[in-house]
C-alpha cells in the first residue's frame, strides 16, 4: 500500500515536471502607440453580441464632432416627425447625401430648419449622452462636443432602441456611404480601409481647408450662403467649454461584422499644420490597430 502510494506520487510529480507550460495570454497591441504622442486619440469598440465595451481609450474625452454630429441631426429629424410621416422630397435630398456623402450644405440647412443647438440638446437628453454638448458658437454645428463613448451610445440607440424605420433609414444610408464626399474629399480613411468586409460608416474632419489635395468628385458651386456651417476660422480666444477648436480633427465611426455586431468610434486631433494625407494615413493605421486589438480580445 505504501509502495503503491509512493509510486503514484512519483508519477504525478513526473507529469507535473514534464507538462507543457500554460498558454500565455496573447499580447494585445496598444492602438494609441500606432501614432505619434502629439496626436490625441480616443476610441471605443462595443460588441453587441457580448453586450459590452471590449476596448477603449480616452473614451470620455470631449472632442469636437465635425461631421459626426450629422448622425444626431438625422436622428432628431426622424424622431420629431414620427415613423408614419413621409419624408418630403426636399428633405430626402438633404438627409441622404448628408449621411452617405457627408454633405455639409445639407447639414447646415437641416441645422437651421430644425432648431440649431436644440437638436443636440434634445438628442443628448433622449439618448443619455454624457459628454455631448451644443457648440459654443451655435452657427457652427461642427463645434458640437462629443466623445467616443457617446458615439457608441448613438449607434447603440439607432441599432437597438430606435424605431425600426429610423434604424433602417440611417443604417441603410451608412452602408451605402460613398468613397467621395460631396465636397470632393476622399472619405475612405479609417473603417472602410482598415476593417475587412462590409462596413457602415460616418466620417468627420475639420481644419483641412475647403479644397481637397486631390478632389475625387467635382464639388457643387454657387450655393446660397447659409447662416450656419461646419466650422469657421480658428477662434482667437479659448472657448468656454474645454473642447479644442483649433487642431485638425479627423474621425471614423461606424459598424462592422454580421448584423452590425461591432460598433467602433475612433476620434483624433492632429497638430496644427498636419496635412490631409498624413492625418488620413494615421487614422487608418490606428483604426487597424484598434480592430486587431479588439479581435485578439474577443476571438
Amino acid at each position: 500500500m505504501i509502495k503503491t502510494r509512493t509510486l503514484t506520487l512519483a508519477v504525478v510529480a513526473l507529469l507535473a515536471a514534464t507538462a507543457l507550460p500554460a498558454t500565455a495570454a496573447p499580447e494585445v497591441p496598444s492602438p494609441q502607440s500606432a501614432v505619434p504622442s502629439d496626436v490625441t486619440v480616443a476610441f471605443a469598440v462595443y460588441d453587441r453580441a457580448l453586450g459590452r465595451t471590449t476596448l477603449s481609450h480616452n473614451s470620455h474625452k470631449q472632442i469636437r464632432s465635425a461631421s459626426v454630429v450629422k448622425l444626431l441631426i438625422a436622428l432628431d429629424y426622424l424622431e420629431a416627425r414620427g415613423p408614419d410621416a413621409t419624408i418630403p422630397p426636399e428633405d430626402l435630398n438633404r438627409l441622404v447625401p448628408m449621411l452617405r456623402s457627408s454633405d455639409d450644405y445639407a447639414a447646415s440647412e437641416l441645422w437651421v430648419l430644425n432648431g440649431w443647438e436644440k437638436i443636440v440638446e434634445r438628442m443628448a437628453a433622449k439618448l443619455g449622452l454624457e459628454d455631448t454638448a451644443p457648440p459654443v458658437d451655435v452657427g457652427f454645428w461642427g463645434y458640437t462636443a462629443l466623445s467616443a463613448a457617446d458615439v457608441v451610445k448613438i449607434y447603440r440607440y439607432v441599432l437597438d432602441e430606435a424605431h425600426p424605420k429610423y434604424r433602417a433609414f440611417i443604417m441603410d444610408n451608412l452602408h451605402q456611404a460613398t468613397t467621395c464626399a460631396t465636397d470632393g474629399f476622399d472619405q475612405s480613411f479609417g473603417l472602410p480601409s482598415a476593417v475587412p468586409g462590409e462596413v457602415a460608416y460616418k466620417q468627420g474632419w475639420s481644419r483641412f481647408g475647403d479644397t481637397p489635395p486631390r478632389p475625387c468628385v467635382e464639388p457643387p458651386h454657387d450655393r446660397t450662403p447659409l447662416p450656419a456651417a461646419k466650422d469657421g476660422p480658428p477662434p482667437r480666444t479659448a472657448p468656454a467649454a474645454d473642447v479644442d477648436l483649433t487642431r485638425p480633427a479627423m474621425h471614423t465611426t461606424g459598424t462592422y461584422g454580421p448584423a452590425d455586431r461591432k460598433i467602433m468610434a475612433v476620434l483624433t486631433l492632429e497638430p496644427v499644420g498636419t496635412t490631409w494625407d498624413t492625418s488620413a494615413h494615421r487614422l487608418t493605421t490606428v483604426t487597424k490597430a484598434v480592430y486587431l486589438a479588439d479581435r485578439v480580445l474577443t476571438q
